[in-house]
């Protein structure tokens, strides 16, 4: 048994190779199938039409059309919001899972038959994540991920990945890393080639994700959303803080001058106040440059590869010109840390397309953003 200090040295020294020894086995010619990326929304999550998930809506709201369209413009891989609750449901009254997995079946397909890869993307409602809080209902979440994981392990493993979870708005990161850890589990005893997403606690954002250790599961990526700042990429969205309805016209590069005219129109101080700051703050590429080193600080750490799989602005109060920059900003700070991405959305609020009476057209401007070149005819 070995005294003294030499030991104590020799144990910290390997500790620290240890940290910083690659963890990851995902293979790099998996990772080359996700490097840019679109988000499909309201599709199999974020139905709110009264109807819910109907056979018709699960046709006809993407369409092979919508999917040859992506590729076209350059985008590699979706990311397919996938609502569990409708399906566990199911499960629960033994009726109906063989038709939704038919559904998403024919939709995974359609993807890669257009030689995309996709995410499965678990992402219900808040409610849902709220009962995670349950180790019951975790108990239950498990065995529905060991199902969905095992329909799939027969499929193509270098271009379907499974997302363990959306946004968890779990406040406790330590109980959400011992959730994740059991969810990881339950979808690697059914696939145990694919690569799993996972993610940090409350709402992916990069701080959440640098607080994470990485699973013991060497096949994982890890994903983070960036939507800083919320004050500009947010404006006049009428969710997440409330004043954020107020504002219109706030630009990206930020300036104390435009900002202090936005802030007037706003009613509270304290709001007024957040207004301000973002001009002084003088968001610009550097800044978003300086956020993005700590995720990517992370992922070189911990040898790790990483993906924004959403970063975006809201369309409807945001200056085009202002969007497409920061849209640019971030793309291209993503791609200097070999940093793979997703963009938020599809054709929601945050688009790459404007859709009319079905047709979907692809908006050049952001397209051009992300770096990304659209086919002629296009």
């Amino acid at each position: 048994m070995f005294r003294g200090r030499f030991p104590i040295i020799l144990l910290l020294s390997s500790l620290s190779l240890a940290q910083s020894a690659p963890l990851s086995s995902v293979p790099p010619s998996r990772l080359a199938h996700v490097r840019h990326g679109i988000n499909l929304s309201e599709w199999f999550a974020q139905v709110y039409d009264p109807k819910g998930y109907t056979k018709e809506h699960f046709q006809n709201w993407t369409t092979a059309a919508d999917i040859a369209l992506i590729k076209s413009a350059g985008f590699d891989h979706v990311r397919l919001s996938v609502n569990p609750e409708p399906m566990m449901n199911a499960a629960q009254r033994h009726d109906g899972t063989a038709e939704y997995f038919g559904y998403l079946d024919a939709a995974v397909k359609m993807i890669l038959d257009a030689g995309l890869a996709v995410e499965i993307d678990m992402h219900p409602d808040s409610d849902f994540k709220a009962r995670l809080k349950e180790d019951d209902f975790v108990e239950r979440f498990a065995d529905f991920w060991r199902m969905v994981a095992q329909h799939y392990s027969s499929w193509d493993p270098d271009r379907v990945f499974f997302e363990i979870l959306n946004e968890p708005e779990m406040r406790d990161p330590y109980r959400w890393y011992g959730v994740e850890s059991k969810l990881a589990a339950a979808i690697r005893q059914g696939a145990p080639a694919h690569t799993i997403l996972a993610t940090g606690a409350r709402w992916d954002d990069d701080d959440d994700m640098i607080f994470l250790e990485p699973l013991r599961d060497p096949n994982v990526i890890y994903v983070f959303h960036f939507y800083e700042p919320h004050i500009f990429t947010h404006q006049g969205a009428t969710w997440g803080e409330y004043y954020w309805h107020w504002l219109k016209g706030l630009h990206y590069p930020s300036s104390p001058e435009n900002a202090a005219q936005v802030a007037a129109t706003v009613p509270e101080a304290i709001d007024r106040l957040y207004v301000i700051r973002y001009g002084k703050d003088h968001w610009d590429a550097s800044r978003i440059e300086a956020e993005i080193n700590q995720a990517a600080d992370w992922a070189t750490h911990n040898g790790v590869p990483l993906v924004c799989n959403e970063f975006g602005v809201y369309r409807s109060f945001s200056d085009p010109q202002d969007r497409a920059a920061w849209l640019k900003d971030v793309h291209t700070s993503l791609e200097r840390h070999n940093i793979s991405w997703a963009m938020w959305d599809y054709s929601g609020s945050f688009g790459v397309v404007t859709k009319k009476d079905g047709k979907a057209t692809l908006d050049e401007t952001t397209v051009n953003a992300l770096g990304l070149k659209m086919q002629a005819g296009q």
